[in-house]
């Protein structure tokens, strides 16, 4: 007798797909067209970006609560946490970088001796 079986997702693979979906999400902002100098669009995307990116970062402590234990081979929650906050400070280091030029020493000028 065949019974029907239901494929539920496991945690892992929810994660997998919301990580996915967020770096192409990331992609295709960044590939976006942008206006020339337009550093407040930049901002924008950057700042959803880093939303998504939060949202992905609470899906990992999840399904890292819900892991099973005593598993041959585990998937590194903590290892992906990271790399997400990687993302994340780069982000912000970005954003809140100064938007001025940097000062350039003055040229010489003259060139024969």
């Amino acid at each position: 007798m065949n019974h029907p079986r239901t494929l539920l997702p496991s945690p892992g693979a929810a994660v997998r797909r919301a990580w996915l979906l967020s770096l192409l999400l990331a992609a295709g902002m960044a590939c976006a067209p942008a206006r020339a100098g337009d550093d407040e669009t930049e901002r924008e995307h950057l700042a959803r970006i880093d939303a998504e990116l939060a949202r992905v970062q609470a899906m990992v402590s999840a399904a890292a609560q819900d892991a099973p234990d005593g598993q041959r081979i585990r998937f590194r929650y903590d290892w992906l946490q990271r790399d997400l906050q990687m993302l994340r400070d780069g982000i912000a280091q970005h954003a809140d970088a100064p938007r001025q030029p940097r000062p350039a020493p003055p040229l010489r000028g003259d060139y024969r001796q």
